[in-house]
């Protein structure tokens, strides 16, 4: 072997023998650290895992028809510092004792919960503690509040300099307060889980999707990383129109207050659509005696009373058990029907037709028809309500929504009180939807308070008005129907609803109104209590072509004994009429002639 040989062979062997002793000294290593380190290697890293957290996704906003907001949430912020920042302990604290009462000044002037020499004694004290996380204000502040406090000369400089940082929570507000309250629905916490109407029902669409950030140290700092973006919720176009909502729930008001009712309950839905325009919910307070959306009435069950007898006739109507035309006997006297005795509220010894039966609202009178018709064939009633589509189940936007309760009668006692709305319940919503048919050709439209999910703006999914029956009954009975829902405001002499010499009642000069009035006895303790009343008004405008239908129901008036619903509910179903017809300009004139303007 050559001299230039061995030395290439030596220069190799060097060069493995280093290599091999670096691959030693690092498993060397490796093992001493998995024996003799492994405790404190295993701490140091779990202080070096980045700290995940939530980036919350904005939630959607609620919208009236009109694109103006019903309920959303609005940024709010929490001011803090971080006393412990060097460039605040530089040159023995220049900077801060710089800007110290500039600061203070301008948290007391933009925040104003404390004066300057406060704010200033809270911030110099925790600077001296070496406060990491100074909650500087005790509550948040709005964005126009932190825009101002942004422009102070300390925190301009940035959060590693004066320490100061904003963290941001959203707070859902209602910018009309009670409006529609129980119908927007609430959620749980600030930002949470919808717990009630629609917040509850489009909760999933509303709530959005939460993002994802990683507090990690770089550059020597704790700095937020974003992993994954929040998807903002998606706004809800209800139906309402806060302007019609305004109408509605101070006509409703007014008449609450006045007649010192436990509750009241008004619904306007516009006819050829199904739209809930307006939906009011008001219980008196035990503590206060102001009112207040607390509830859901509109949605509840209750007996119907007598606005139940237009459902009755029309289906004896449909089945051609009676005739329009045909008369019925009643009197002063209760009639006796088996172990039950029916009255009258407004008692005649006269008789009537079935039309005028229904203007003067009868309990004797309907009691004798139904029962004349169905004697012994309850179920075949109970059917023919049920094909009006009544008893659909019927898709509502409200969670916890009620179902009609129409059971077949076990006996004709029974069958008697359903003629005139006992022994049934349904909710001012489905009374509502049974009229809202009569007025609008026999079709019946399903109340809708949602037309669609947006997303800045577009369109994601829509809801089209939504037809549950094609027709509730005949050509023919609807006529008759629609004539006897028109005395009962517009006859003077039967009608219940009609003009009297100390009440207007559901009469205009400027709106035409056909409708039904309704009143229920309450049950209390479990027995029918004399004196204490349900009274209702369910009524269609203008009625020479329907644009909007009216339901007022207002329980349990005050003084006991004193009820008329002709005067109380229907007087507030025409207040809310002619409202209506003024906002909306359905009315136009033309050469000194009032017509309607399709809108």
């Amino acid at each position: 072997m050559s001299d230039e040989q061995r030395n290439t062979v030596w220069r190799f062997a060097i060069i493995f023998i280093v290599i091999l002793l670096g691959f030693g000294a690092v498993l060397g290593k490796i093992i001493y650290i998995q024996t003799v380190e492994r405790d404190e290697w295993l701490k140091v890293a779990e202080k070096q895992v980045p700290t995940n957290r939530p980036i919350k996704a904005t939630r959607g906003n609620i919208l009236d028809c009109n694109g103006q907001l019903l309920a959303s949430s609005m940024p709010q912020y929490y001011v803090y510092m971080d006393t412990r920042v060097p460039a605040l302990h530089d040159k023995k604290g220049a900077l801060f004792v710089a800007h110290i009462d500039s600061l203070a000044l301008d948290l007391a002037r933009i925040v104003g919960d404390r004066s300057q020499t406060e704010y200033k004694t809270r911030i110099v004290n925790a600077y001296r503690r070496g406060e990491k996380r100074l909650k500087v204000c005790d509550h948040r502040i709005n964005y126009l509040q932190r825009q101002d406090l942004e422009q102070n000369s300390l925190i301009k400089k940035g959060k590693y300099k004066s320490g100061i940082f904003f963290e941001d929570q959203h707070r859902r507000i209602k910018p009309y307060g009670l409006l529609a309250s129980r119908t927007i629905g609430g959620i749980y916490g600030e930002d949470g889980v919808g717990n009630s109407g629609l917040e509850k029902r489009f909760d999933k669409e509303l709530r959005g999707i939460d993002g994802l950030s990683s507090i990690q140290r770089i550059g020597g700092r704790n700095e937020s990383v974003t992993i994954e973006e929040a998807q903002d919720g998606w706004d809800v176009l209800s139906t309402i129109d806060a302007n019609l909502q305004d109408i509605v729930e101070n006509a409703l008001m007014v008449k609450t207050a006045e007649r010192q009712a436990k509750w009241g309950c008004a619904i306007l839905m516009e006819t050829h659509t199904g739209y809930i325009r307006a939906i009011a919910n008001l219980d008196r307070s035990s503590e206060d005696g102001k009112y207040y959306e607390a509830q859901n009435h509109a949605v509840q069950r209750v007996e119907p009373g007598s606005t139940f007898k237009t459902i009755a006739l029309t289906a004896a109507l449909d089945d051609g058990k009676i005739d329009i035309d045909d008369t019925v006997s009643t009197s002063r006297k209760p009639w006796q029907y088996f172990t039950v005795k029916h009255t009258d509220a407004h008692p005649m010894d006269t008789v009537l037709t079935v039309r005028s039966a229904l203007a003067v609202s009868s309990n004797i009178a309907l009691a004798k028809l139904i029962t004349r018709s169905y004697e012994g064939s309850a179920r075949k009633f109970v059917r023919r309500i049920e094909k009006m589509g009544l008893k659909d189940s019927v898709y509502c936007e409200i969670p916890g929504a009620d179902k009609v309760r129409i059971d077949v009668p076990r006996d004709t006692v029974t069958l008697s009180k359903m003629s005139y709305g006992y022994s049934i319940e349904m909710s001012p919503m489905q009374i509502l939807m049974f009229y809202n048919a009569i007025a609008n050709g026999g079709r019946m439209m399903r109340p809708m308070l949602v037309t669609a999910i947006q997303r800045n703006g577009e369109n994601i999914k829509s809801f089209r008005p939504e037809v549950v029956k094609s027709s509730i009954c005949s050509s023919r009975t609807l006529r008759d129907i629609q004539g006897a829902l028109h005395d009962v405001v517009w006859d003077n002499h039967l009608g219940t609803a009609a003009a009297k010499t100390w009440s207007r009642k559901a009469q205009s000069n400027l709106v035409s109104i056909a409708g039904k009035t309704g009143t229920a006895q309450l049950i209390i303790n479990g027995r029918y209590t004399s004196g204490r009343h349900r009274m209702t008004f369910v009524g269609y405008f203008p009625e020479e072509n329907p644009q909007y239908t009216c339901i007022c129901m207002i329980e349990d008036p005050r003084p006991a004994g004193t009820y008329d619903a002709g005067m109380d509910c229907g007087s507030t179903v025409r207040v809310i009429a002619e409202k209506t017809m003024a906002y909306t300009g359905c009315y136009v004139y033309e050469n000194g002639e009032r017509i309607l303007e399709k809108r």
